[in-house]
């Protein structure tokens, strides 16, 4: 009240009044109600004259001509105009004295706080709706009747939710001129479009701690960039929203030869596999600027912020707890809140009830109906409390909680473990990422992380090999079988790597066919009968046939290092030379084990080589 000076009342207070469509101005009377209800509002503050405007009913904002709104500006330009009233927005009231000030109503105050702390936690508008209309909680809205402002609980639309996280009046501000005008002629009339939102550095009037707020100023500018980044092909610079996809990185890499941002492309050939792509044009390629697999990149910046992150786990984990108790209260206090108003809607229908002369029967009745139905919504509620009260509260047990202290200890357990969702990890990184500014060299992708506060990290990942992929068999894998392929054909070198624990690049089993497939993609040829006797190879029992021994006599010299071997593997064939079977120090030994076993005096005993 303060800032309205005698200066100003001596002016005329305009009404000005506008409904976009002739269909709002047959069907939405609520809206004219209230806007003419300003009138009186302005002479309680103390304007003698105050004039109703109301030329542009039922034309729309956008439209070429709008004579009452020229009339409005033209007043204002001549200075004949002290005030142009508003209305205040849904969970603040005006108080006498002309201040603005919380609604006393704990209900209204849950309500808004409600929509700020899950946008924290949800970070997307949409989000935000969806959880709300799940868990069916209303949300205020003002309406005037009869030149009174009252509160309406309603399920809420998206407009409802943008509305209250983008208005600055929450963070206690006073603002005007959010958005800016541009003026265009067409027909030779003048068209102006206030549609582009500015910069709250630029707008007319900014008055921070004008009033008590729900959130900070920070916390309220941290909210318009997170709303800006979501907004999907907008803007060059801004990430866009959490999409699905298996992509981590999606919307964090801008390319560091163009400047645009990468986008990322998927394909199913070979497998699921992601890419990403600038799609830009450049004087160093032929087409594109840059595109790289993604895989590799991904693990590599997940890790880095893993790094980061570590030191931070126990906090992490300790929140989480706090968050899920949090989680089951919510729903729990909007019920009460509820159920609480309810009750006092039911008592003042009783009390209207208990006045009127029971006599009078066309008052009578419908009171009755009024107090009959509060009592219904009181019982309803109550039912909604008692079923959710009934419901068994998800609690953390001991257990639960000693594993999320654990996954806070080992932090990459907790990111690779099944509950984590991809949507979670990616929004992890965007807590800690703002962007991430990639090049490509030849061998190598080159990245610089631009950390949320101000830091940089240098990057080098090394690029795979033309047609290299995430489902390329082990290299120590491919060795052992072009090894194995000069000892065996392809059904036992399968049985000799499943017994070893070995894998094909998709996670599966060997069989006689993949190893062939693994062989012909490797140019290796198969195993030819005969071809180890050509080196002067020879088997464990052809090794014992010629020494005249038993082939686990064969075996214990072989582990003892008598006879010079070769097995590149559990379960693998032994590699011997037939020539060191014709050494003479092999030969004494094999004797020598011979010589030690004890003669049979039954000649049906058959011998064993223990």
């Amino acid at each position: 009240m303060t800032k309205i000076t005698p200066e100003h009342l001596a002016r005329t207070g305009i009404v000005y009044v506008r409904q976009s469509s002739p269909h709002q101005v047959a069907n939405n009377l609520e809206s004219q109600r209230r806007q003419y209800a300003l009138v009186a509002r302005g002479q309680q503050l103390g304007w003698s004259d105050v004039q109703v405007i109301d030329d542009d009913l039922g034309r729309s904002g956008n439209g070429i001509s709008r004579p009452g709104f020229e009339r409005l500006l033209a007043r204002i330009c001549e200075g004949r105009v002290g005030a142009v009233f508003t209305v205040v927005a849904v969970g603040y009231l005006k108080t006498d004295d002309d201040r603005i000030e919380k609604d006393p109503d704990r209900r209204v105050r849950d309500a808004i706080d409600l929509v700020f702390h899950k946008f924290t936690e949800l970070q997307s508008v949409r989000q935000v709706l969806v959880w709300i209309r799940q868990e069916q909680i209303l949300l205020p809205v003002v309406v005037h009747k009869a030149g009174k402002r009252s509160i309406d609980w309603k399920t809420p639309v998206y407009h409802t939710i943008h509305h209250i996280l983008t208005n600055p009046v929450y963070c206690g501000a006073y603002a005007f001129g959010r958005r800016g005008a541009s003026v265009t002629i067409e027909n030779g009339r003048k068209r102006t479009c206030r549609c582009a939102r500015r910069n709250w550095k630029d707008w007319d009037v900014l008055i921070k701690g004008h009033h008590e707020e729900y959130i900070s100023w920070e916390e309220f500018q941290r909210n318009q960039r997170l709303i800006a980044d979501n907004a999907n092909r907008r803007s060059n610079m801004g990430r866009g929203s959490i999409r699905r996809g298996e992509a981590l990185l999606a919307g964090l890499f801008r390319c560091a030869r163009c400047g645009r941002k990468l986008k990322v492309s998927y394909s199913t050939k070979g497998g699921p596999a992601q890419r990403y792509v600038c799609g830009a044009f450049s004087d160093r390629v032929e087409s594109r600027c840059l595109s790289f697999g993604g895989i590799r990149i991904d693990r590599t910046v997940a890790q880095e912020v893993l790094d980061r992150l570590q030191p931070l786990g126990i906090e992490a984990a300790m929140a989480a707890m706090n968050d899920h108790e949090q989680e089951h209260l919510e729903k729990r206090r909007q019920l009460e809140n509820a159920l609480e108003q309810a009750r006092f809607e039911a008592a003042r229908a009783h009390r209207q009830y208990d006045q009127v002369d029971p006599d009078n029967r066309l008052v009578a009745g419908e009171l009755e109906r009024r107090w009959n139905k509060r009592l219904a919504n009181v019982r309803t509620l109550e039912e909604q409390l008692a079923q959710y009260n009934a419901e068994p509260a998800v609690m953390l047990s001991p257990a639960d909680r000693e594993r999320l202290l654990a996954l806070g200890r080992d932090l990459p357990r907790a990111w690779h473990s099944v509950g984590a969702s991809v949507e979670t990890r990616k929004k992890i990184l965007r807590l800690l990422i703002e962007e991430i500014v990639v090049d490509v060299a030849a061998d190598n992708i080159e990245l610089v992380i631009h950390w949320q506060g101000g830091a940089h990290t240098r990057l080098s990942v090394k690029k795979n090999k033309a047609g290299q992929n995430r489902w390329a068999t082990d290299a120590d894998v491919v060795e052992l079988v072009r090894i194995l392929a000069r000892q065996l054909p392809d059904e036992s070198i399968a049985a000799i790597l499943n017994r070893s624990g070995k894998l094909t690049g998709r996670g599966n089993s060997w069989t006689r066919g993949r190893v062939c497939a693994l062989r012909q993609h490797q140019r290796v040829a198969p195993y030819r009968e005969g071809e180890r006797a050509e080196r002067g190879e020879v088997t464990l029992n052809e090794a014992a046939a010629a020494l005249s021994v038993s082939p686990s006599t064969i075996l214990r010299m072989l582990r003892d290092g008598a006879l010079p071997a070769q097995q590149l593997c559990k379960g693998a064939p032994w590699i011997i030379r037939s020539q060191d079977l014709k050494r003479e120090d092999v030969r004494r030994k094999a004797e020598a084990r011979s010589s030690r076993r004890p003669p049979s005096r039954d000649p049906r005993q058959k011998t064993l080589d223990l």
